[in-house]
């Protein structure tokens, strides 16, 4: 996504407001009140809080209503937490944490055609929302969800699709990849670098990446050629010929370096770190955004030159199509993201505790009761 849109959706998303119960649009149901995770101010797990009463929106004509099963803990929601994007999100504290999400259709708004009250769901919100996931009841567009395939879990489904549509917004939407090309995911072991290794070997890619060794028989399974132990091996001796498109999911300088050097000409390098938000939060909207965008124009038009490659910061965006894939890989088998703790939601500051101790180092859902 190009910052000049990034900074209209951050925008936007600095002018929503958590509608009150009662506004004019939307679909009306019975409770107006929910459960929610509450983040009244940044800080570590214990600024979390469960609160009762919570009012729920009325909805948009395009909305729909999801009553949650399960939410998974994305790196974007302990950030946030942290303070990530205070620059933006300040403002308009208490937010509701949470993506990604997995439950049933409790309303619809009035535009609504592709879903039904009680048919089982699963989607993400985009980065920038208000009102997040982590609560009884959530907001989505309709193009934000997709039927969860009866195959796997609430649980499962809740893990799968802000990793597997941020992965796919940069191979399909960025670098378009194709069956042949070479694929080098930079961090293969997390949500979005395994959710990248398997929409490419479904695409008829042949992909390399690298990743700690306790990741090592995980990606192997899902399809990676290659898989380098990035604390033992050097990855540019390790790694034989060039690729079409690489996917970073660190975005250090170093892998960067690794990941640009790697490209054959005309190839992509796409990196999750973007600097929009971060440099916004250091210098606040007015000056932060468009640092960003002089910041991104450079290194394109350096490496361009210098390379002969496109450079690229990728962001999760809904996308109908993908999440069909999505859908569809799941279903078959071929697309997920292993689930290594669950915690109700009644104990999310200790799931969260959990993440930034590094005390689990894979995904974590919290369940809804």
């Amino acid at each position: 996504m190009p910052v000049w849109r990034l900074c209209g959706s951050l925008r936007s998303a600095a002018n929503a407001k958590i509608h009150p119960a009662g506004t004019k649009l939307g679909f009306r149901y019975m409770s107006k009140t929910c459960r929610a995770v509450v983040l009244p101010r940044f800080g570590g797990p214990e600024v979390l809080q469960i609160r009762t009463g919570v009012e729920v929106p009325d909805l948009k004509p395009r909305d729909v209503l999801v009553r949650a099963r399960a939410v998974s803990i994305n790196p974007l929601d302990t950030r946030m937490r942290s303070g990530y994007g205070r620059s933006i999100f300040e403002p308009l504290l208490p937010l509701i944490l949470g993506r990604d999400i997995s439950g049933e259709v409790a309303a619809i708004g009035a535009s609504v055609r592709s879903f039904s009250v009680g048919q089982e769901v699963f989607g993400a919100l985009h980065p920038t929302a208000v009102r997040g996931t982590y609560a009884d009841y959530a907001i989505l567009a309709e193009d934000e969800l997709t039927s969860k395939p009866p195959s796997i879990t609430h649980v499962e489904a809740s893990a799968i699709p802000f990793a597997a549509l941020t992965a796919w917004r940069a191979l399909k939407g960025t670098a378009r990849i194709s069956e042949g090309q070479r694929l080098l995911v930079l961090g293969g072991g997390g949500a979005v670098g395994l959710s990248a290794i398997q929409l490419s070997v479904a695409a008829g890619c042949h992909v390399s990446t690298t990743c700690g060794s306790q990741s090592i028989d995980r990606v192997l399974a899902v399809g990676a050629e290659q898989a380098i132990d990035y604390t033992a091996e050097d990855i540019e001796l390790a790694i034989k010929g060039q690729f079409d498109a690489v996917l970073d999911t660190i975005g250090g300088p170093e892998t960067e370096r690794i990941g640009i050097n790697l490209l054959k000409r005309g190839g992509h390098y796409m990196t999750l770190q973007g600097e929009a938000a971060s440099l916004a939060d250091r210098y606040g909207l007015a000056i932060g955004l468009p640092a960003a965008t002089a910041v991104l124009l450079k290194k394109q038009i350096l490496y361009r030159y210098s390379h002969g490659i496109e450079y690229c910061w990728t962001y999760m965006r809904a996308d109908p199509e993908g999440l069909d894939e999505i859908r569809r890989l799941a279903e078959a088998g071929k697309l997920k993201v292993p689930v290594e703790k669950i915690f109700p939601i009644t104990q999310v500051r200790e799931a969260h505790g959990a993440k930034d101790k590094r005390l689990v180092h894979g995904k974590v859902v919290l369940e809804v009761d």
